[in-house]
């Protein structure tokens, strides 16, 4: 590992968290602070200097805008620090790909930025917190880590912002990359990219929006009705994400009551309730005016039309080439 520290910052999560016994089910995220975390690890002797800030002790279901605007300033602050290396953010596993992805698109690809959680609190037989966090040290501390884009590490896997997703409630290896998979594999002691930096020395795509608008997210079923469209625009949805059957689908009145929505202002981009897949265009998308997904899920789509649409991309043809580059 080269010269120079690493900055940390911790929000909490499970990797911050306590049980009270080794072989409690329940437990509590947020518990162990940033300083006592990182005296934790002074004997594991990762070769670089760990300079720590505690921005919230919390689990990742309660972040939100505020938290994100902080860790985005900070995360410009110390790109802008010659003395830091790399930036590694603790963080819950709830909501880590929208964290990630959001950073992803908004910061410049100057310096590493890894997310880094846990899915066993710190005093659980078989914590994963430590290793996971060596890891990320690892990545971050790593002179051909820059140019990847916001990353995430967990289970010795590292995985793009773009490609992240949590898909089991409970195993330590938790989350999967779609649809490229892992960009690499590391261990406290060693490290390997499946490939070369995509990115390198790329500006933040769009701007930070502390005020982004409001966009809702409705999760198609079986027999659902078009109140549901009506409810989130009435609401102040200023765009609407579908988590559709399959290829991005729902049934006949919400695609109608969607179409309206359209007609009324509101983009509606249609992903897919699905675990893996693409959702690519269909005949409808060009008289509907909807916005395929692509690769990216609900959550990270809903994301990305914030965005979007903070920073005055309005027009659905427009968004769809914007949706095409991820």
């Amino acid at each position: 590992m080269t010269s120079g520290h690493i900055s940390i910052f911790a929000t909490g999560g499970t990797i911050a968290g306590i049980a009270g016994s080794a072989t409690r089910r329940d437990y509590l995220p947020g518990q162990i602070g940033v300083a006592e975390f990182l005296d934790s690890l002074a004997e594991l002797d990762l070769g670089v200097e760990l300079r720590g800030e505690q921005f919230a002790n919390i689990g990742s279901e309660d972040i939100g805008p505020e938290l994100w605007q902080r860790l985005h300033e900070a995360a410009l602050a110390a790109m802008d620090d010659a003395a830091c290396q790399g930036i590694v953010i603790t963080h819950g596993t709830d909501t880590a790909e929208e964290t990630a992805f959001l950073l992803d698109q908004t910061l410049p690809t100057t310096k590493p930025v890894v997310l880094v959680g846990a899915m066993r609190p710190a005093d659980a037989v078989g914590s994963d917190g430590l290793r996971n966090f060596a890891n990320a040290v690892r990545v971050a501390s790593d002179r051909d880590a820059a140019g990847r884009g916001v990353m995430l590490v967990m289970s010795d896997r590292v995985f793009a912002a773009r490609d992240a997703r949590k898909a089991h409630t409970e195993m330590t290896d938790a989350f999967k990359g779609f649809p490229r998979g892992p960009i690499g594999h590391a261990t406290p002691t060693s490290l390997e990219w499946f490939g070369p930096a995509w990115r390198v020395g790329e500006a933040a795509r769009y701007d930070f929006h502390l005020d982004m608008p409001k966009v809702s997210i409705l999760y198609a079923y079986a027999g659902m009705s078009a109140d549901n469209v009506a409810q989130a625009v009435q609401g102040g949805a200023k765009g609407i994400v579908l988590a559709g059957f399959g290829h991005g689908n729902a049934p006949r009145a919400i695609r109608d009551a969607l179409a309206e929505a359209v007609k009324g202002g509101v983009p509606v981009v249609r992903a897919s309730r699905v675990d893996e897949g693409l959702v690519d265009r269909e005949p409808e998308d060009d008289t509907s005016n909807f916005i395929a997904a692509r690769a990216l899920g609900p959550a990270r789509a809903r994301i990305l039309l914030q965005l979007l649409l903070a920073n005055g991309i309005t027009d659905p043809a427009r968004i769809q080439e914007e949706f095409g580059r991820r």
